[in-house]
């Protein structure tokens, strides 16, 4: 029935028949004038997994072969057109829900394996009493010493009410520790963080996609934020890799009145008509702005970024986009699997493609574009069509994603930062346990939850830095000595504030520290002034004359 299953999906997506044929029952014809029916890519495709059974010298794994068979398929098409199998499926359809079923634990890689980073509030993990800093040796009797965290979290998550086994290592407990934890709904919010910077400016982390609950996240975070005095916000949108169209559109429309466009769609199938979509009415905010993109940030936060610059509503900062202006629309098949098919392009309201080009060069070369850049070049040269000047008079061009305003390249980590971070990890976890001699104090039984980090909370005092640089020269295999943390100790006090944060409160307060010292955030800060002129600048702000 599997096999059956992939020969029909094959000629399905082949013939285009999923995006309604278009193509009607008329033939394809190859370059030789040669017809290609469906019932010869049927016969071809029988033909060579007969021959494979036949006479392939190992085991087949017929599931596979099929995948990656659509997979290959689609990516002759575009690198956005993409098959999922059942467990990738499924995912898809939690991440958009803003909700999977898990435990409920962030996890992070560290020397020795995967590690507890913090456990969400109401879920079964923090209900069954795991901890910062428990290392896991097992799930479901199965050894994961050497597990990856995708591996630790495909095998945690699971269906709703089944149970998982963990066996955990925790410092100061004289043996393993086993759990038995059923799980249950786990949160997958958009808006990560946010909490109040200097000077009145606000700080929301929509870097958690676009998903169904994304819209009213952003709006309990700026009405939080303006309760606490804020006059202008920073809209951190790296790393988002996009999701829900429809939200991307609410989203923009909190900062562009409604009636103006926000994103041209332009297809030809029954599927994307070709349209102009535009901001919803009533909850437009009128406050400076800046938007923060990176390399990871694509698709629906091109959308809103795309908006922004476009019309002048705010400045963008930080380094050039990915390029995604392809919209897919996602299509379940049979057995649990599915598949997003390119049927339409997204262009900003004053006519850029988002769509950085693909047609050189391999999947990887594309999905890898700015990894060795330091992200304020472009990854080729500027596409040769017709130039755009946006409202405050930028020239700029399509094919790019979003250039940034203000370009700044994040900070680069070296080697021995790295292993500062590691040393700093490790330490808190001994200092959380009630492991270092004269810091007893410091141990942790639960988190408490709180999100936000006040400006004096959890100082890095001389005595905890001391007793960080007698743990470095002790534990030799972290591979740094005290002279190197001393080089570097104002970043040694920031790592150690920050899993000292994370320890007692949250991952979300331990993040804040890591955003308040961030350069980018620092920049963002530095543009406001300008971003407030441009807000003060706008058509449907001026009065009329």
């Amino acid at each position: 029935m599997k096999r059956n299953f992939v020969i029909l999906a094959v000629v399905v997506v082949a013939l285009g028949a999923i995006v309604g044929g278009l193509f009607g029952k008329l033939p394809f014809r190859s370059s030789a004038g040669t017809a290609v029916t469906a019932e010869k890519i049927e016969s071809d495709y029988s033909e060579a997994i007969g021959v494979i059974d036949g006479n392939y010298a190992g085991t087949v794994d017929h599931e596979k072969v099929s995948d990656r068979s659509i997979q290959g398929m689609l990516w002759t098409l575009d690198p956005h057109s993409s098959f999922f199998t059942r467990d990738e499926f499924r995912k898809l359809n939690e991440e958009q829900a803003s909700q999977f079923y898990g435990i409920g634990v962030s996890i992070l890689q560290h020397t020795g394996g995967v590690y507890v980073q913090s456990v969400i509030a109401n879920t079964p993990a923090e209900k069954a009493g795991l901890r910062y800093g428990d290392r896991i040796l097992s799930v479901d009797g199965k050894d994961a010493r050497e597990w990856t965290v995708p591996e630790v979290s495909k095998n945690v998550r699971g269906e709703k009410g089944t149970a998982v086994d963990l066996t955990i290592e925790r410092p100061g407990a004289n043996s393993t520790i086993n759990y038995e934890i059923t799980r249950g709904g786990v949160p997958l919010p958009s808006v990560r963080n946010y909490f109040m910077l200097p000077n009145g400016t606000g700080y929301v982390g929509l870097t958690g996609g676009f998903q169904e609950t994304t819209s009213e996240e952003l709006d309990t975070a700026i009405a939080e934020l303006k309760k606490q005095g804020m006059k202008n916000l920073v809209l951190d949108l790296r790393g988002n890799p996009g999701g829900l169209l429809p939200q991307a559109i609410e989203v923009a429309s909190r900062f562009i009145p409604g009636g103006q466009t926000i994103v041209s769609v332009k297809g030809r199938s029954r599927y994307a008509t070709s349209q102009d979509l535009k901001a919803t009415e009533g909850k437009t905010q009128d406050i400076p702005l800046v938007v923060m993109i990176n390399s990871g940030s694509a698709s629906a936060s091109e959308i809103v970024a795309g908006a922004i610059q476009d019309y002048g509503r705010g400045l963008i900062v930080g380094t050039n986009s990915f390029g995604k202006g392809l919209v897919q629309r996602i299509f379940p098949l049979s057995y649990g699997t599915g598949l997003t098919l390119t049927t339409a392009r997204y262009y900003t309201p004053f006519g850029r493609s988002l769509q950085r080009d693909y047609s050189n060069g391999s999947i990887y070369d594309y999905y890898t574009h700015g990894e060795d850049l330091d992200g304020t070049e472009e990854a080729g040269p500027k596409p040769t069509g017709s130039p755009v000047a946006t409202a405050n008079g930028r020239v700029l061009y399509g094919g790019l994603g979003i250039e940034p305003d203000v370009a700044l390249a994040p900070v680069k980590f070296s080697p021995l930062r790295s292993r500062i971070n590691e040393a700093a990890f490790f330490f808190v976890r001994q200092l959380a346990a009630g492991r270092i001699s004269g810091l007893e104090s410091f141990k942790v039984d639960r988190q408490s939850f709180k999100v936000t980090l006040q400006a004096g909370d959890l100082p890095v005092t001389d005595k905890i830095f001391d007793a960080f640089s007698t743990f470095v020269a002790t534990n030799k295999d972290l591979g740094i000595t005290p002279e190197n943390v001393s080089s570097q100790a104002d970043y040694a006090k920031t790592r150690l504030r920050e899993e000292l944060a994370t320890a007692n409160f949250s991952n979300e307060a331990g993040v804040q520290v890591l955003l308040e010292n961030d350069p980018q955030i620092l920049k963002a800060l530095d543009a406001m002034a300008d971003a407030k002129k441009l807000n003060e600048n706008l058509a449907w702000n001026r009065p009329a004359q």
